[in-house]
């Protein structure tokens, strides 16, 4: 706490100073004298007082910290939960240990995804060298292959890694509520492949290598004048530049350069190369997307770089809170038309669950998710809800009519996804053979009328949100 004080007072010490150079000689005399005051401060024994290294354990039990049977982080020994004020009065080494036990669940994250719901791990770009950075998506075993749906999940922007929907929801919720664990396993039990991308890995860092500085070959012709008065102001300015880089890094923190990872340097960068090299490979005819916040900015400028490949494949978009704008992003009437007919996007607000929000934008329609949690447990809701009725959101009739709404469950149990046993529509062999002809068009209006009848012969049965 005396740190605090101590550095206010210097901070008002800095600007009398600078109100005192404004004025005339009497004032400057003053400045003088408060430089020479401020000079007598020993800044490193004043900074190192109070804040402990910036050491912390790398495993979770060396934090003394687990997640129990429901998926809560707890206390090994109190069984309290996570708590953030560890040391009073150290925000900024609090922060920094908040973050060392993030890293810690991120890593645990992956194991999860590997070893409960048996995703397998793929490195970007499939031809970076063993030196060069990458990263990685997580796929299902099937998702390549699986020729009837596929489900894509795209978290926000931030920490948040493969995995997860919010760090802050890990550690101060549970599992279920911060990360995409729940969906996963849902659509594996109902036979979608899944595809975790990863948009948040974008670069390595890398500690800097200080350069050392080389003598002018011209400094041995200059005058005394002159070599004094070039030495003395680096001096001063060194001086000045130790005195805030001691109080900004009291601890000499490492300084790191960031490289960044080839074509997948941001997260629009990294929705595109996975689409390039394995969504758009895929067999899946249906295509879903879940996407959250700036998840949903990278899936619509995905859309705009990749439309008619999309508008193919892409059978409904599931949003939550998304911060995607389609004027900043210029979309095109026909992505904005698009978006309105296979999106929705759920968004915190005071209203009653699914109420219509209003929106300024033409763009996909926005209902109430009543709270920012409840958010990250509607992309099924989405599924269930965005085309079942037979009728676009805007109430436009579909080409097809309405299909009947299976029955309420009555016990709130989930139904499940079971293939549609209804006769699929007949395509005529010449019109069959036709497409396949013609791989450019290849019937496109046919071929996506067939895929939404069968489309939303799945989102049908998504009748109970799933709830994280």
């Amino acid at each position: 706490m005396h740190v605090f004080i101590i550095a206010l007072s210097l901070l008002r010490v800095w600007i009398n100073m600078a109100q005192l150079q404004q004025g005339g000689p009497d004032e400057k005399e003053k400045t003088t004298a408060l430089k020479d005051l401020l000079s007598r401060i020993d800044l490193d024994e004043l900074m190192k007082k109070d804040e402990p290294p910036l050491e912390f354990p790398d495993t979770l039990e060396g934090f003394e910290y687990t997640f129990n049977e429901k998926g809560q982080l707890r206390h090994i020994k109190t069984g309290e939960p996570f708590v953030f004020n560890y040391r009073e009065d150290l925000h900024r080494w609090n922060q920094k240990r908040y973050e060392a036990l993030g890293e810690i669940i991120t890593k645990y994250v992956y194991e999860l995804l590997e070893e409960e719901c048996h995703l397998k791990k793929v490195y970007v770009p499939v031809d970076a060298e063993e030196t060069e950075p990458r990263s990685f998506i997580f796929m299902s075993e099937d998702a390549l292959i699986n020729p009837d749906k596929l489900m894509i999940l795209i978290q926000g922007s931030g920490v948040v890694r493969a995995g997860q929907w919010a760090r802050r929801l890990i550690i101060n919720e549970d599992l279920d509520s911060g990360t995409q664990i729940p969906y996963i396993k849902r659509a594996i039990e109902e036979g979608y492949g899944v595809i975790v991308l990863n948009p948040n890995e974008n670069y390595i860092e890398v500690e800097k290598i200080k350069a050392q500085q080389q003598p002018s070959p011209d400094s041995s012709d200059e005058p005394a004048e002159k070599k004094e008065r070039k030495d003395k102001i680096p001096k001063d300015t060194k001086k000045r530049r130790d005195f805030y880089e001691k109080y900004r890094n009291p601890q000499k923190e490492k300084e790191t350069t960031q490289v960044y990872i080839r074509e997948n340097g941001s997260p629009e960068e990294h929705a595109i190369y996975v689409w390039d090299h394995f969504i758009s490979q895929s067999l899946a005819e249906n295509v879903f997307v879940v996407a959250h916040s700036y998840g949903g900015l990278a899936f619509v400028e995905l859309m705009i770089q990749r439309e008619i490949e999309v508008k193919n494949k892409v059978t409904a978009v599931a949003l939550t809170d998304s911060v995607h704008n389609v004027w900043h992003q210029e979309a095109d009437k026909i992505v904005r038309e698009w978006l309105r007919e296979n999106c929705c996007n759920w968004v915190s607000s005071s209203e009653p669950l699914d109420t219509s929000v209003e929106s300024m934008l033409p763009d996909c329609p926005r209902v109430s998710a009543v709270l920012w949690l409840r958010c990250l447990s509607l992309g099924y809701r989405q599924m269930q809800t965005l085309r079942v009725r037979g009728r676009s959101w805007q109430g436009l009739p579909l080409q097809d009519p309405p299909l009947a709404m299976p029955p309420e469950d009555t016990e709130g149990q989930t139904i499940g996804l079971e293939p549609s046993t209804s006769p699929q529509p007949q395509v005529d062999s010449d019109e069959e053979n036709k497409c396949w002809l013609d791989p450019r068009q290849r019937c496109r209006e046919k071929r996506v009328q067939q895929r939404g009848r069968r489309a939303r012969d799945y989102l049908s049965h998504w009748t109970t949100p799933h709830r994280l």
